[in-house]
């Protein structure tokens, strides 16, 4: 005896997959969304301890609980549209702001070089750049490794480290 079950599979807006939210149209908006709301969310907790803890505490905390989580996942963020780009350098602004008790109204530049921090794009650029210099260099995982192959170009010069 054969049984015959009738079900309808309905689509959805998102999914969340390893923690990475990923839209049904693949704009990664929700997991933009998603990870700003979480940072935010952090900043909003550490506001209230600033006062109990140095500068430097406040720093760590910060790079530990926000840049953690905005740098999660980041090879899926390669290619964003400016727009989501500017979501994440909110959350990077708000930040800095709460490390050196700024205002809204003050400019962030000086106290974004001053903490060393990347901008959103060039964080998400800077770890795929590294991603790929362990890749090459054979410190990835072997799944990573074996996808990379430096091609020999003809006409280009050999390297006495070749030998």
């Amino acid at each position: 005896m054969q049984l015959k079950i009738a079900c309808s599979v309905s689509p959805v807006k998102s999914i969340r997959d390893l923690g990475i939210h990923i839209d049904s149209d693949l704009t990664m908006q929700m997991h933009v969304k998603c990870a700003a709301s979480r940072c935010f969310a952090s900043l909003r907790q550490l506001r209230q301890i600033r006062h109990l803890v140095p500068t430097a505490i406040l720093q760590m905390l910060v790079v530990a609980l926000v840049h953690s989580r905005l740098d999660y996942g980041n090879s899926v963020l390669v290619g964003l549209p400016a727009y989501l780009l500017r979501q994440l350098q909110s959350v990077l602004n708000a930040a800095a702001r709460l490390v050196y008790h700024m205002r809204a109204r003050d400019h962030i530049t000086d106290a974004l070089i001053s903490l060393h921090w990347l901008l959103a794009p060039e964080r998400i650029l800077y770890k795929m750049a590294v991603l790929a210099y362990k890749a090459l260099h054979g410190d990835s995982p072997r799944y990573l490794s074996s996808l990379v192959h430096v091609a020999d170009v003809s006409g280009r010069p050999a390297l006495r480290s070749a030998g």
